[in-house]
């Protein structure tokens, strides 16, 4: 079984958010990562790009397969994990230490159309 982390907001796209204030980390989950297979590329936005809720900001390429990044919230990127661009295989390592993106949020109500850890693995285990 994929690791869930509690406390963690998760979209049906398999995008996680953790949230700090009102900034939040956006990264895919150990059932994406463990899904794709070796990730050997991560297209990431710029810093100052804005992203919406349910639209694409960048993509994860693996050795199978390349997925679209679907942002499970909006907001302004403050910052990308430039680490990922040489060693995309972080995310292996561990998806949730490893974030692609960090925003400030531009509206903390809609993190209610995210789930929650619970509701994240009886998801994972239906489909």
């Amino acid at each position: 079984m994929a690791k869930v982390i509690e406390g963690l907001y998760y979209s049906e796209s398999h995008e996680y958010v953790k949230v700090e204030g009102e900034f939040a980390y956006i990264g895919i989950t150990d059932f994406a990562q463990h899904a794709l297979g070796n990730i050997v590329y991560v297209d990431m936005p710029e810093e100052d790009d804005d992203v919406t809720a349910e639209e694409d900001f960048g993509a994860v390429e693996s050795v199978k397969a390349a997925s679209d990044l679907i942002s499970p919230v909006s907001g302004t990127v403050v910052e990308v994990n430039s680490a990922l661009e040489d060693q995309p295989e972080l995310i292996n390592q561990d998806a949730f230490a490893n974030w692609i993106i960090k925003v400030k949020l531009a509206d903390m109500s809609e993190l209610d159309n995210l789930m929650d850890a619970i509701a994240y693995e009886a998801f994972c285990e239906k489909n």
